[in-house]
């Protein structure tokens, strides 16, 4: 059926759910499994009347998200392996574009199934995932199992 799925998380609640669905149908399938996670680059809000980071504040930033996605990525990848997938890879994107990177990336490691969450995070650091998941679902050329 499958040969190589992409899963895309946050690290929110739904996204986490999804991870273990992919990994499920990865172990159904005998699917190699791909975890990715975008990475912003730049502060998301630049509100009237709020600070104005310094370039060091801004690459802190960047570190820190950096870091954090890593962490997202092993994280299901360990979990992958533990529970038995053959083949699994993580992939830590850096962008601000979280659709079109989650497109690219599918398309890059030659997935034929991209699983996500429906919706992810709400904060002011990251976009809607609604938003991200809707675009994912109306660009990519490969098949989309959304979760929610």
């Amino acid at each position: 059926m499958f040969k190589r799925i992409l899963v895309a998380t946050d690290g929110s609640p739904l996204s986490e759910q999804a991870v273990g669905k992919a990994i499920e149908l990865s172990l159904l399938c005998g699917a190699d499994l791909c975890a990715v996670t975008v990475a912003h680059l730049e502060p998301h809000s630049y509100f009237e009347g709020s600070p104005v980071l310094s370039q060091m504040q801004v690459e802190e930033m960047r570190h820190r998200s950096v870091s954090a996605a890593h962490g997202l990525v092993d994280a299901a990848k360990a979990s992958a392996l533990n529970k038995g997938v053959r083949n699994v890879e993580s992939a830590v994107v850096p962008s601000n574009q979280v659709a079109e990177s989650i497109i690219e990336t599918a398309t890059t490691h030659n997935c034929d199934l991209i699983v996500m969450a429906s919706h992810g995070r709400r904060t002011l650091k990251r976009l809607l995932m609604g938003s991200e998941t809707l675009h994912v679902l109306t660009h990519s050329n490969t098949p989309v199992l959304v979760l929610r």
